[in-house]
């Protein structure tokens, strides 16, 4: 496994990642979700990413359970604030509020004393960043939080963020947690210069394409898998299977086979290749994919790679 640093900071979190999103706490039973968790800390995974929305805070229980074996100092554990988990008007949002009470749910949940980082899950337009900073800067004096970051902001927002933290000499965001795959690369343009500029780490969100570069629903959607399972994440799913998609799919697929890695392993890689990328988040309902995953840390891609890559996915929207 490659351990790399998550912006400037000092920590070192593996390149692969396991998150909880959509599986843990749902659609995977309790035990399988441990089994996964466990082979991932046990082969090199120290990231473990979760949410206090994913499964409205069941993930956090099943992650919290499985990592009581293990010695925490060695993990490195996250989990998110901002979508509403009830009805209560004031249990939604970044308000200094809805923080303070909402970490103190996750730690609980997560049977943690803290947290190695805490993600703002989105831009909150109602709230003023200086109630959002001086409130994760508390949670940081307070031990309860070692770094605090954003999750899908804009490159203006995050500049907002460390300019009013350095103006109050709190401190300030030190990762974000964007989307980013082979098929959306709005990231490439502005928030990766903007996260080098300030030494923030880019820990990255569905970089299969919620399993569409792993290649198993080039053929259509097979029963069986999450994206047969209906709602939001099929029609999220049947978005990306544009003919376009389709004809950059199959020419991955034949990189793929030449280079001897799945098209799982390629599509990681190729996230990897930028050294501003500290993690890729993946999702796994069964131990073998964490472990399919986890050799995507060992693939190297050539420059002569990189450019036939550059080629299929030149055209690919956010380039």
């Amino acid at each position: 496994m490659e351990y790399r640093r998550m912006g400037d900071t000092g920590m070192r979190i593996s390149s692969v990642s396991l998150g909880a999103w959509i599986t843990y706490g749902g659609s995977v039973e309790d035990d399988t979700a441990e089994q996964c968790i466990r082979t991932a800390l046990d082969n090199g995974i120290n990231f473990i990413d979760v949410a206090d929305v994913y499964a409205r805070g069941k993930a956090e229980e099943v992650v919290g359970k499985a990592i009581k074996e293990y010695q925490r100092s060695d993990i490195v554990l996250s989990s998110k604030v901002f979508w509403p988990m009830s009805d209560n008007v004031n249990d939604t949002g970044l308000s200094r509020k809805h923080i303070m009470e909402s970490v103190h749910k996750s730690l609980k949940r997560l049977d943690t004393d803290y947290l190695d980082m805490y993600f703002c899950h989105r831009y909150d337009p109602e709230t003023p960043v200086e109630e959002v900073v001086r409130a994760m800067d508390d949670l940081v004096h307070q031990g309860k939080v070692l770094y605090w970051g954003t999750s899908v902001w804009s490159a203006a927002q995050l500049e907002s963020a460390v300019g009013v933290a350095r103006r109050h000499n709190c401190y300030t965001p030190k990762v974000e947690q964007p989307r980013y795959n082979m098929l959306d690369r709005h990231i490439e343009a502005e928030i990766v210069p903007v996260a080098a500029k300030h030494g923030i780490g880019i820990v990255v969100w569905s970089p299969l394409a919620q399993g569409v570069l792993s290649g198993k629903y080039s053929a259509g959607i097979p029963s069986g898998t999450r994206g047969a399972s209906g709602g939001q994440l099929t029609e999220s799913i049947k978005e990306e299977l544009t003919p376009e998609n389709l004809q950059r799919l199959n020419k991955l697929a034949g990189v793929a086979a030449e280079l001897g890695v799945t098209m799982s392993q390629l599509a990681l890689a190729w996230c990897l290749r930028l050294p501003a990328i500290s993690s890729v988040i993946t999702g796994a309902s069964r131990p073998e994919q964490v472990l399919d995953n986890i050799k995507a840390s060992e693939v190297v891609l050539s420059e002569e790679v990189q450019n036939r890559l550059e080629e299929i996915l030149a055209d690919a929207p956010g380039k």
